[in-house]
């Protein structure tokens, strides 16, 4: 429900501002001269896809197209940016945010894209999906962790919004949920608590979402993306924990490739 509220709030920002998701939608080419056409019909497939995630009827055909829909916007709007500037850190956390997102897309239709004889995916099919969204996750958290990290230490105390100001050393906590994320990547990898690992990850991100962000939505277009996409992350990140639900909380010896 979270991802689905997430994927309409895009969508109508993006029919809104008739243009794409700022820093996490960036089109490689910029004169494109079909981007604004481009812009609108993203946002109509993004309100439509989040519409069908709400209903159980429309859930499997509506899985079917959000996956590969993430698919390509990680390969053909986040890879070039990665492989043009590899030195920019931002690029990378970028990359790691949007895959964070497509992990969650993945789970999904490993779950939901058909049952019985209209189950034929292939190898992300059941747990061959949910395997593959794992994988996804654990490279992809190195990723925002390191730009967390690296953001944190260039801002110093200055990292935090103002109204965060007042918490003592704003960059060492900041330092602190990249760390954390980086943990939740080797926690996966090793089998080590897993379902508490990805789940504190995703509480996480929630907290940081709502305190870093919501409060400063009165600024307009660029906080209220920033949020959206943020709460698409957590939700991306939540969709994967719930995998490990069958799991107990503090059980080891249950790595990545394990379903």
């Amino acid at each position: 429900m979270l991802f689905a509220a997430a994927m309409i709030a895009l969508g109508a920002t993006g029919l809104v501002n008739g243009d794409l998701a700022l820093a996490w939608q960036q089109v490689p080419i910029h004169r494109l001269p079909a981007r604004t056409a481009i812009a609108y019909a993203c946002a109509i497939i993004e309100l439509a896809l989040g519409i069908g995630l709400l209903f159980k009827r429309t859930r499997p055909s509506t899985c079917r197209v959000l996956f590969p829909y993430m698919v390509l916007w990680l390969v053909w709007l986040e890879v070039p940016g990665v492989a043009l500037a590899p030195q920019d850190i931002g690029n990378w956390g970028s990359l790691g945010e949007i895959a964070i997102i497509t992990a969650g897309a993945c789970c999904l239709f490993a779950g939901h894209s058909g049952t019985g004889e209209s189950r034929r995916h292939g190898f992300l099919d059941g747990s061959g999906g949910i395997r593959a969204a794992r994988w996804l996750l654990v490279v992809a958290l190195p990723m925002i962790g390191a730009e967390v990290i690296v953001d944190a230490v260039n801002a110093g105390d200055r990292v935090m919004q103002p109204w965060l100001q007042w918490w003592p050393s704003p960059m060492g906590w900041a330092c602190l949920t990249g760390i954390g994320s980086i943990a939740t990547c080797l926690a996966l990898l090793l089998g080590v608590w897993p379902r508490f690992a990805a789940t504190a990850e995703a509480a996480m991100l929630g907290v940081i979402t709502v305190a870093y962000w919501a409060p400063d939505l009165y600024t307009g277009r660029t906080a209220t993306t920033a949020l959206i996409i943020s709460f698409l992350i957590t939700a991306g990140v939540w969709l994967v924990a719930d995998t490990y639900r069958n799991v107990p909380w503090f059980a080891s010896g249950r790595p990545v490739w394990k379903t």
